[in-house]
């Protein structure tokens, strides 16, 4: 342990050493207040009412509950000519969307529509975003068709499957408000990054096979979500096979897939790709019912109901042997449906510089589900695809939410039979198209560059998705994700500090090659809050240390000189009961073993618990205690005569 420098004698400089300060004196109540305030409110949302007038914090509270308050009275003529292009450009995408995401929930394709009138309403008034495009969602949609089939069958009970959706969104609304209005929304944070990278590559690999029945024409399909089943199914009904659909499915993919490619080499070219999907309903329907493509194998939507979203409260589940379910898929949606709202939300505000406040939106969102639920509406967020065109559309404000919503309520009340010969086959080809997306290389690839354990938790979130089932996978790559957090609690980092040369700078062994050890000292650096996880542990690898240290000098032949162990709480955080424990113990085995046990900078909290807990006043005397490393070996060098190297 010791450095292969020479050594020699020299005398230590006297140094000045600074008291160990205790925290200021504060309640329990204070200390609660703020331990809470941090918890649940460290935006402070309350500040700008301090030092307000009455009427103003009225104005103020308004504005804050309802943001297009706060933006309204400002709006334009300037910036309603931006939104209305950005809300017409977003409808052409939304309303194919809708359509087709509503056939991959298993719910009849009206639906998708309805979901993209209301919500939008709803979220213009509430929500704190510019450029959130609302709607339904690839991912949502196919967690919560994928759930309620295993239970009920879309096709046998589809009135019963459309009550339990329904009931699934208004428990998925109530979630994500609850969320917002508790302030809970550190919940979604564990969701980590690698494992909706992960999870949602793998979404939209299954979400891609399941178009597979209408790509190639087959009639009877697995339920089944995994893709060994929806292989097996797909191989096994070549027979069904048809080839009409094949040539127009290959045709529009290519179509759609060569759109999609030009926009994002050119993002000036968005509306390339966001027309695609309105341009390909289009020219499919006119060449089916040109052709009278459905008596040839392909099969269409058929007859949609004309009018606006009819009321379906009274289609609510609160009770009965479902309830389970329908509150099951509804936290599970409302979590995926919530990161992704999120998520996107901040990323575009991000890009134009505003800030979007996290429960604001959460409860945006969740009130957003909770009334689509009584519209005829299913789960909702803002989704990917469309914010980005509606950012790249030029919008200005949530009025492009409104824009889209009229033009959705236009099409409800007069297009709807010119929807009726459109090919199953189209739909398909807009949803793997849109879901490509979702599936991101490069950053899957960052991941393993920088964290080969987050890399693990993405690849356990894709193929759980792929090989087991959508929830399953979520969760077995959350469970993960839980377990890699709960490691670096149970086994905090503790370190070997060395001194750097010409210095008074302690720094890592291991680290830093040119630092060394100090003959006679054992300084050792926590990393980490010490409390009942992991105080057995610290215990066991500070004596293990020790034992090093011995062991080092009776290999060399020599007597270790261990004299001081020093701990830097520096990194110390928080402890517990446990941990208080710990340094008791620890005191008292150096005790037995003739060594000398100081601690160096334990920060307010910590020091203020060591300190009730130290009846005896033995472990925390003046002289156990100190501010640096550096004045810790200092002074403690200065009550002995022994060797040390010149740099110290």
């Amino acid at each position: 342990m010791e450095p292969n420098n020479e050594n020699r004698v020299i005398d230590i400089t006297a140094m000045e050493v600074h008291k160990v300060v205790s925290p200021p004196h504060r309640s329990t109540f204070q200390k609660l207040k703020n331990r809470l305030k941090e918890t649940f409110f460290p935006d402070d949302p309350l500040r700008q009412f301090k030092g307000q007038p009455l009427k103003q914090k009225l104005i103020l509270g308004a504005q804050y509950v309802f943001p297009i308050l706060e933006w309204g009275p400002n709006y334009s003529f300037k910036l309603f000519k931006s939104d209305i292009i950005s809300g017409l450009t977003i409808a052409s995408l939304a309303i194919p969307q809708g359509i087709s995401y509503a056939k991959l929930a298993n719910l009849p394709p009206i639906v998708g529509l309805y979901s993209s009138f209301v919500p939008p309403l709803v979220y213009a008034v509430l929500g704190s975003s510019r450029d959130l495009a609302v709607g339904p969602v690839s991912i949502a949609s196919l967690v919560l068709g994928s759930m309620l089939r295993e239970v009920v069958s879309p096709t046998k009970d589809p009135i019963l499957f459309l009550q339990l959706a329904f009931s699934s969104t208004f428990f998925a609304g109530l979630f994500q408000a609850s969320l917002g209005f508790l302030r809970l929304g550190f919940i979604i944070d564990f969701l980590s990054k690698a494992t909706l990278i992960g999870f949602m590559a793998g979404a939209a690999v299954i979400v891609s096979l399941q178009q597979l029945k209408s790509l190639l024409g087959i009639t009877n399909f697995t339920k089944q979500m995994a893709i060994v089943p929806v292989l097996s199914s797909v191989f096994h009904r070549t027979n069904e096979w048809s080839w009409q659909t094949i040539l127009m499915a290959f045709c529009f993919l290519v179509f759609l897939l060569l759109t999609r490619h030009i926009s994002m080499r050119k993002p000036k070219l968005f509306w390339v790709s966001a027309g695609a999907p309105l341009l390909s309903v289009i020219i499919s329907t006119l060449l089916v019912f040109a052709m009278k493509g459905q008596k040839h194998g392909i099969s269409i939507i058929g007859k949609l109901q004309e009018g606006l979203n009819p009321p379906s409260w009274n289609m609510l589940h609160f009770s009965g042997s479902y309830l389970g379910l329908v509150i099951k898929t509804g936290i599970v949606t409302g979590i995926l449906s919530l990161t992704e709202g999120i998520a996107v939300g901040r990323t575009f505000a991000a890009l134009k510089n505003y800030q979007v406040d996290g429960n604001k939106e959460m409860i945006a969102i969740g009130v957003m589900n909770i009334v689509g639920s009584s519209t005829s509406c299913y789960v909702t967020t803002g989704a990917f695809s469309r914010s980005a065109v509606n950012h790249n559309a030029g919008s200005k404000t949530a009025v492009s939410n409104i824009v889209m919503a009229v033009t959705v309520m236009v099409t409800l009340l007069f297009l709807m039979p010119l929807f009726q010969y459109t090919p199953n086959v189209v739909l398909g080809a807009i949803i793997v198209t849109a879901v490509v997306g979702l599936i991101d290389i490069p950053a899957a690839y960052q991941i393993w560059k920088i964290d080969k354990f987050d890399f693990l938790v993405l690849l356990c979130a894709f193929f759980g998705v792929i090989f087991i089932s959508v929830q399953n996978g979520l969760a077995i790559a959350i469970g993960i994700s839980i377990l890699k957090v709960l490691l670096q609690i149970t086994r905090p980092k503790t370190v070997m500090l060395g001194n750097i040369p010409g210095t008074g700078i302690y720094r890592n062994l291991d680290h830093y090659k040119e630092a060394m050890s100090v003959p006679g000292f054992l300084i050792l650096s926590i990393e980490a809050p010490i409390n009942f996880a992991n105080a057995t542990y610290l215990k066991e690898r500070i004596s293990r240390w020790i034992e090093d240290y011995d062991a080092e000098g009776e290999k060399n032949k020599k007597e270790s000189g261990l004299r001081f162990v020093v701990l830097d709480l520096s990194a110390v955080t928080a402890i517990d009961t446990s941990g208080v424990s710990l340094f008791k113990d620890l005191s008292m085995a150096m005790e037995k073993k003739g060594l000398e046990f100081v601690l160096v900078n334990p920060i307010g909290e910590v020091l203020e618990k060591l300190q009730r807990a130290d009846e005896t006043k033995d472990m925390m005397r003046p002289d156990c205690l100190f501010l640096t490393v550096e004045e810790a070996v200092a002074s403690l060098s200065s009550t002995i005569k022994y060797q040390i190297p010149d740099n110290v």
